[in-house]
């Protein structure tokens, strides 16, 4: 049994929007009612020979699209980055996994993880395979539970942001659209300008215009043909843009 891409997505966005387990539940039952992928031969290799076998195991997973493998690489990878895996981060993990299988298939797959840990593979390789059955717009939400990984600690390090940023760039995710999800975890003084696009020296005018934009891009009414959590998401995004737009005015005393 593998988890559609649909099903995965969905358990992402209801897991990420409702911290619950019947939200992640919801998700992916809403999901994988969408799923229909064909599968993809593709070879993963290890970027250590002597872990050639697993990689061809894996692989061979991953071309059953198999997305739930995938999703633990790229896991380990965020959670390897600062030479360390804290409990919080495997929890995180866990959690997730638990939510959107049974008891024996969930242990199977934290099981595979933690072999997973222990190995390093190629990371284009495997983003090369989500791309190729996963539209860009739902990669941008897997750069989202990757941040949750990285953030179960309370803090994102910059070796972690350095690996997401660098799966986002393989995800083919223009730069400031990372730059709009980063500030979603984020709080500092120019976060609510990298919500908009734009930087601090932006004019009053490109404020206004930069806002207009994004208002229109990420309108809850364009994600209305998604499942009922992906437009939770999508409203949630929405509001972080307004919210951001009402602090600049504020701050600026635009009419």
């Amino acid at each position: 049994m593998t988890i559609g891409i649909g099903g995965l997505v969905g358990g992402i966005l209801g897991f990420f929007a409702t911290r619950s387990l019947f939200g992640a539940f919801l998700g992916y039952f809403i999901g994988s009612t969408f799923d229909k992928f064909s599968t993809k031969n593709i070879n993963f290799s290890s970027s250590r020979s002597n872990y050639s076998y697993d990689a061809n195991y894996y692989s061979q997973r991953l071309s059953q699209n198999d997305f739930a493998t995938a999703l633990l690489i790229l896991s380990a990878a965020v959670m390897k980055a600062d030479g360390k895996i804290l409990k919080s981060e495997l929890d995180y993990v866990k959690q997730f996994f638990k939510q959107q299988f049974s008891s024996h298939l969930s242990s199977k797959y934290i099981s595979d993880f933690k072999d997973i840990l222990k190995k390093d593979f190629v990371l284009s390789d495997v983003c090369s395979t989500i791309n190729g059955s996963m539209p860009i717009r739902q990669r941008s939400l897997l750069i989202q539970y990757l941040f949750g990984i990285a953030q179960a600690d309370g803090l994102v390090s910059d070796s972690e942001m350095k690996v997401i940023q660098r799966i986002s760039s393989y995800f083919r995710i223009s730069s400031i659209e990372f730059e709009q999800i980063k500030s979603l975890f984020y709080k500092d003084v120019s976060s609510y300008y990298k919500v908009l696009g734009i930087d601090e020296s932006a004019s009053n005018d490109e404020v206004k215009k930069a806002y207009r934009k994004m208002a229109i891009k990420h309108h809850p009414d364009k994600f209305s043909q998604l499942g009922e959590e992906q437009q939770k998401a999508a409203k949630n995004k929405f509001q972080k843009i307004q919210e951001a737009y009402e602090h600049i005015k504020k701050e600026r005393s635009i009419k």
